[in-house]
């Protein structure tokens, strides 16, 4: 009997002390890491890197949890009304934790098992919830880790503001989709900066804290609008609203302006660049000073060479130019003879990724539309039918003199075609006789020696031959002339002159990585190059022969706005090509502008711009480019789909002058508008010195005498088509033609 009351009497000291030794483990560690208040001090939320544009814009983020930090002052009072009244009304009374909620939730959770209970946590616990998350479940786990909360939340209390707590939370809340902070998700859900949120719009943010995704406006609408009324509700009852308001507020419907901020920017092709670029500066950095960053996580601010109005400019014509190609294609392609083709292809391309089983296989695929992309039901065949039938494009700005990435459009639509078209191969067709005409020019020709214009005789690879664009035979063509008017046949004559060897070498200066293959037909661009390196190659042409490097960064800098690497632009440039061809080359250039195949810069789209430029149209229309420069700017750009089997049957849609020029003169028709902007990218070219004055002065082309002329007459060789031809079948001319000639 005595033995049982000592029993007794033990229990009931040690039990009422079981909370308080329990609280007591917890707070020295015995059930894990507690965090102290230096810890809390130095607690720093990851935080996304700001990317922006070179007029300080910003064009998109760098993180791991997408979030923009934001201070006290910038939060509208209006959301931290609704904030209070809806999760913690006591919040300015307590001190971390409300003992009778907390106890209620404790009891419900932990011995009722009511885990629907809620309730009970401060925003300070909740706080302490977001800064360090829960990992562990189970009912004793639960207890364990209310009560760390708890004990945290009084640390909090004892260490910062009120208003500190209330903006650390703020910026530490997630709102479903990636999206932590209520500065990202005021962009995301209705396209605003926080501090400019309406009413019944911090309503909406702050009902989601309760589960957001069952209260998502733009996934439940529905819910949302029920749980914002909820929260108006509870600011009537706390005094923040007057019932009548709440009423009146609650009948309002739900305005959202959703804005896809992770992956609908104004150049995702070219973020992707910059944060490759970051990373590899950022490690630099560390193994000079030691010091180690986060793109992810430090909030750092990148400034980017890019300059935003230029880049806007070029999707718009993007838009304008390639809806009325892309629905030209389609039609082509809606014909008997066009569907039996595509047909082929779509049978060739399920035979080549081994889905002929699958062909019929229906799934929900995103299909591209410049009027506006939609999820559809297709088959796998029509699937691969509606991606043949795509017509991609790649343009590229840059400053020829540093190499600073002005405009990166990598593609139609980020989403659905990431493959950064910047970097696609293709045969550069004519923008490739720029080159081997500089060669010559470096091997002391002069602009003004002539070339023959004579039909050439099969070279005995596969009876190839080339032909002139329009077909012309006969008379002579000075070197600048026949470059002016892109002809073939001179060229291809100027090549068995200079030798591949010699073209070979200033090729692999310019940094293009393709191999070439001595064939007759390499003269007129079977050679391949991606617009980069075409950028790079037609700089040196812009800055008096030397080689630069793309920068796409001006600076990084810490949250603290400590410059942490700055881009002086003085990395060593290498010459090769010598000032003397790079100047006939762009003098040249600039007379094709005016006079040759790229007249349609002025001449349709009304370019007065100073100007150089060059027209490329591959075999059968695969591919089609433009390129133009001045002293300032290089801009290039390729379109064509991405099977070469597909593409326009005549040159009036598919060559470089109608496919590829409008994109670059419908965006510097803008700029041409903008004053401020073409003071900027556009300088004049300067005068001829003196040694190269009169250079171009003679006449583009010249008969040959009257006995040569003659004897051309009969000549009733076959003519080959090849990369330079912009009709699909050759056409016989008449007799007086060919007498006459032009």
């Amino acid at each position: 009997m005595k033995k049982d009351w000592k029993i007794i009497i033990a229990i009931a000291i040690i039990l009422p002390a079981l909370p308080a030794i329990f609280v007591f483990s917890v707070y020295v560690g015995l059930f894990g890491h507690l965090q102290s208040k230096k810890e809390l001090l130095n607690f720093k939320n990851a935080t996304a890197t700001l990317v922006l544009s070179s007029e300080g814009e910003l064009i998109g983020n760098i993180f791991s949890e997408n979030r923009t930090n934001i201070s006290y002052g910038q939060i509208p009072s209006n959301l931290i009304d609704a904030l209070i009244a809806t999760e913690d009304s006591r919040f300015f009374e307590h001190k971390g934790f409300d003992s009778r909620s907390l106890f209620r939730v404790l009891f419900k959770s932990i011995i009722l098992n009511d885990r629907s209970s809620g309730g009970g946590s401060t925003i300070s616990q909740q706080l302490a919830k977001n800064m360090f998350g829960r990992k562990k479940t189970g009912r004793l786990a639960l207890l364990i880790i209310k009560t760390k909360e708890a004990i945290l939340a009084h640390r909090l209390e004892k260490s910062f503001s009120k208003e500190e707590i209330l903006t650390l939370y703020l910026n530490t809340v997630s709102f479903g989709e990636n999206i932590f902070g209520i500065e990202t998700a005021s962009r995301r859900y209705f396209n605003r900066k926080v501090e400019l949120l309406k009413l019944e719009e911090s309503a909406v943010l702050i009902g989601m804290l309760k589960a957001n995704t069952f209260y998502n406006p733009r996934l439940h609408p529905g819910n949302a609008v029920a749980r914002r009324n909820v929260v108006f509700k509870q600011m009537a009852k706390y005094n923040y609203l007057k019932a009548t308001q709440a009423d009146s507020l609650c009948k309002l419907p739900l305005i959202q302006n959703f804005k896809d901020i992770e992956s609908d920017g104004p150049a995702d092709y070219f973020l992707i660049q910059v944060k490759n670029e970051a990373e590899q500066i950022l490690q630099n950095v560390r193994s000079v000073s030691g010091k180690k960053w986060s793109l992810e996580e430090d909030g750092l601010t990148i400034t980017t060479t890019l300059n935003l109005t230029l880049q806007k400019y070029a999707l718009e014509s993007f838009r304008e130019h390639l809806s009325v190609m892309q629905k030209r294609l389609r039609e082509q392609y809606q014909t008997p003879s066009g569907k039996k083709v595509i047909g082929q292809l779509v049978a060739q391309e399920l035979k080549n990724l081994n889905l002929e089983r699958r062909a019929g296989e229906v799934n929900i695929r995103q299909i591209f539309d410049w009027n506006g992309s939609r999820s559809d039901s297709l088959t796998v065949a029509d699937s691969l039918r509606q991606a043949l039938l795509l017509l991609h494009a790649g343009l590229l700005a840059m400053d020829p003199q540093t190499g600073s990435v002005k405009a990166w459009v990598g593609g139609i639509d980020f989403k659905s075609q990431q493959y950064d078209q910047i970097f696609a191969r293709r045969q550069l067709a004519s923008t490739f006789k720029p080159i081997l005409y500089a060669e010559a020019f470096e091997l002391g020709l002069q602009p003004c020696q002539y070339l023959d214009n004579d039909s050439v005789p099969p070279s005995g690879v596969d009876e190839w031959s080339p032909v002139n664009y329009d077909h012309t035979l006969g008379g002579k063509y000075s070197l600048a002339g026949a470059l002016v008017h892109s002809m073939n046949i001179p060229t291809y004559n100027l090549f068995l002159n200079v030798g591949f060897e010699n073209l070979d070498t200033l090729w692999r200066k310019l940094g293009f990585s393709f191999d070439l293959v001595n064939t007759p037909s390499l003269a007129l661009g079977t050679g391949e190059g991606s617009i980069m390196e075409t950028a790079v190659a037609y700089s040196v042409f812009a800055n008096g022969g030397y080689r630069i490097e793309p920068q796409n960064i001006m600076s990084i800098k810490s949250p603290d706005g400590e410059i942490i690497w700055e881009n002086q632009f003085n990395y060593k440039k290498e010459r090769v090509l010598t000032e003397r061809s790079s100047i006939l080359i762009s003098a040249i250039l600039q007379k094709a502008v005016r006079e040759g195949t790229g007249s349609a810069m002025g001449s349709i789209y009304g370019i007065t711009l100073p100007l150089a430029g060059k027209t490329g149209t591959s075999q059968d229309f695969s591919d089609a480019w433009f390129t133009a420069f001045n002293p300032n700017l290089v801009i290039i750009t390729r379109v064509g789909a991405s099977s070469r089997a597909v593409h326009f049957n005549n040159g009036s849609y598919g060559s470089g002058s109608t496919l590829a020029l409008p994109l670059v003169a419908l965006t510097l028709k803008k700029v041409q508008n903008n004053d401020t902007l073409a003071h900027q990218l556009i300088s004049l070219f300067p005068d001829l010195p003196a040694d190269l004055q009169g250079a171009l002065d003679c006449p583009d082309f010249k008969e040959k005498n009257i006995i040569n002329k003659f004897m051309n007459l009969f000549q009733n060789k076959k003519i080959y088509r090849n990369e330079g031809t912009r009709e699909p079948k050759h056409k016989k001319k008449g007799f007086f033609r060919r007498l006459f000639g032009k």
